[in-house]
């Protein structure tokens, strides 16, 4: 099935956004508006599930059990490889304790003993607990007709988001599931029913989303602007649509290069951090400028993940799956309606 290099590309760019953030905010070099490529994340994830399963009929059951192939093997390894080095000595700030880490293997966001955060042990996790209740209500969803996806979906999260304006909950847990975050999913499904029905906007249009969107989420770094999901969601969906539109007009080109960092994304997301923390501390005592230390830490923890994604995530999905799986790919229906190159 033909690629969407345009979303290949953005996932690329959204992991290394991610790693970016996470190396500078280590070295001292803060690029805080790197955290915004898990807004694009979402965005992605919402389009990918309801493209791929408006053309591919499967039972709820079996989606959730796909997606949970999908994501659990190699954040529970990270997961896992966190709590055995706590337990070494290897990582003296991380507090462990039976409810945190039961909540970080289950994708449910319990308070963690070290800073009081809703962070699972392996901190970006906290993005995989969204990731895994989405996939929850999109797979009940799943027992409706194609057409009636999208409006129960957004019913759910708008009516969460809703209430967590209106009557914030005072458990903290209850309210991680009512923030306004969760709306970049639906945004995401909606997304890809204007892309089945050819509806997204023209390449002229799309480019200039894609202008505006960095323009704002460079405003954001430059100028010190508010950084929420009210803030940095809107210019993810603006991204998202402008690389839409681009694809739809055949004006993406392929760069292998690119498209395999796509693939690899997960594992760079998940795996990074390991790289970062080390690079990170060897550099410190070099006294090299925070310009230079960020990025060999950004290189350093790319190449983390791309080999974890060739030792680890490749050979697992094989194990479990029986074969490579090809989350952004659009299903061969789909593709008829409206050819990609």
């Amino acid at each position: 099935m033909p690629t969407l290099y345009s979303i290949q590309y953005l996932r690329a760019f959204a992991a290394l956004a991610v790693v970016l953030f996470h190396a500078g905010e280590k070295s001292g070099l803060h690029f805080t508006i790197g955290a915004a490529g898990v807004d694009v994340f979402f965005v992605v994830s919402g389009f990918i599930m309801m493209a791929i399963s408006d053309a591919r009929s499967a039972s709820p059951g079996k989606f959730f059990k796909n997606r949970l192939l999908r994501i659990v093997p190699i954040y529970w390894a990270a997961t896992l490889l966190m709590i055995a080095g706590a337990l070494a000595g290897a990582f003296p700030n991380l507090v462990l304790s039976l409810p945190h880490v039961l909540g970080s293997l289950l994708f449910l966001p319990v308070a963690s003993p070290s800073t009081g955060a809703l962070w699972p042990v392996l901190v970006q996790g906290w993005t995989l607990n969204y990731e895994i209740f989405f996939y929850a209500v999109f797979a009940l969803t799943l027992f409706a007709r194609p057409s009636a996806r999208l409006p129960l979906l957004a019913l759910v999260f708008g009516t969460l988001v809703a209430i967590g304006l209106v009557m914030p909950p005072e458990n903290p847990s209850v309210g991680f599931y009512t923030a306004p975050v969760i709306l970049e999913f639906v945004a995401g499904a909606a997304l890809a029913k204007l892309w089945q029905r050819g509806a997204v906007p023209p390449a002229t249009i799309g480019l200039a989303l894609i202008y505006l969107s960095i323009a704002g989420f460079a405003a954001i770094q430059i100028f010190k602007l508010e950084f929420d999901a009210w803030s940095c969601g809107p210019l993810a969906i603006m991204l998202v649509t402008g690389a839409l539109s681009l694809e739809k007009s055949r004006s993406v080109p392929k760069i292998p290069a690119l498209a395999y960092l796509g693939d690899a994304s997960y594992s760079i997301y998940i795996w990074h951090t390991f790289a970062v923390s080390v690079a990170v501390k060897i550099l410190s005592s070099a006294s090299l400028p925070p310009v230079a230390a960020t990025t060999i830490a950004v290189v350093a923890g790319t190449l983390v993940g791309v080999l974890a994604y060739e030792a680890l995530e490749r050979p697992m999905q094989a194990l479990v799956r029986g074969k490579r799986t090809g989350l952004w790919r659009l299903p061969a229906k789909q593709t008829e309606r409206q050819p990609v190159p």
